[in-house]
């Protein structure tokens, strides 16, 4: 009721030095100014009660709501983002045991792979020996008897060589012995 009283007050304080004939709205003189500033008076109280009473209540009800739903709306978001996070770490957790598991797996493939084919190969170098040790032996023993083969045939064309040449005939240990000796100087070279 104080603030009131004051506002009353302040609202015809200027109008009373006004009066004096400068604004005739404002001459509380006339009986219909009065009366004007009285309803206005009566209608301002009337709305400062109904608002106070009834609208800023429903007006303080109306943005209560509107925060308790902004507040729940950002736990919620919160949580949500919270829930997010979790799951990114988790994802993130499960991609670098998975690169991991990967990796593991490919370098295991990796040797795998490297041990198998060295495994090949050394079998194959095996192979690959033993058929050339055959191979050596088969033309050593080959060069052997075509050399047997040849000790009797170069005896026999040196033997006809010296006749034709010489006109006599050589003794044959002298010239198997000659011959023997050609021959093992060719397969020393």
């Amino acid at each position: 009721m104080r603030r009131f009283s004051a506002a009353l007050l302040l609202a015809l304080a200027p109008s009373a030095a006004l009066a004096e004939g400068t604004m005739p709205q404002m001459d509380f003189a006339n009986p219909l100014t009065l009366d004007q500033v009285g309803w206005m008076a009566v209608i301002l109280v009337v709305l400062y009660l109904l608002l106070s009473r009834w609208g800023l209540p429903q007006m303080g009800k109306v943005l209560e709501n509107r925060a308790a739903v902004i507040a729940r709306d950002l736990a919620a978001a919160r949580a949500a983002k919270l829930e997010a996070d979790r799951a990114v770490a988790q994802l993130t957790i499960t991609l670098s045991t998975a690169r991991a598991n990967a990796q593991a797996e490919v370098a295991k493939a990796v040797a795998d792979a490297k041990a198998e084919a060295s495994a090949r190969a050394i079998a194959l170098n095996a192979e690959l020996d033993a058929k050339l040790a055959e191979s050596e032996a088969q033309i050593i023993s080959a060069r052997d008897a075509a050399m047997a083969a040849i000790k009797p045939v170069a005896s026999e064309a040196a033997r006809e060589m010296l006749i034709k040449l010489t006109g006599s005939v050589p003794a044959q240990e002298d010239l198997v012995r000659r011959v023997d000796d050609a021959l093992a100087a060719r397969k020393a070279a």
